[in-house]
């Protein structure tokens, strides 16, 4: 339902009328610093939440897997065990 430029336009006198042409100028400047704060305030909100899902989605730095221990000579091999055990 569209606004009517009758009812802004009556909307406007009634607040000439309760407040005044003197207080109109304060009236439209603490207004216009409302809406200023409230869109500094929505934009903050908006890069914080935009931030903490990008940090969220970001994939995990990928991780290198250690490298496997050289076998040494006091542990035997694989192949050495079966071996062994056929010659007993």
């Amino acid at each position: 339902m569209p606004i009517h430029p009758l009812w802004i336009v009556a909307i406007l006198v009634v607040v000439l009328i309760i407040f005044g042409p003197g207080r109109l100028p304060e009236l439209g400047a603490g207004i216009g610093k409302a809406m200023r704060e409230f869109r500094k305030a929505t934009s903050e909100m908006t890069a914080e939440v935009t931030h903490a899902t990008e940090a969220a989605t970001a994939p995990p730095p990928v991780a290198t897997p250690p490298a496997a221990p050289a076998p040494t000579e006091s542990t035997p091999a694989q192949g050495s065990e079966s071996a062994s055990q056929s010659k007993r």
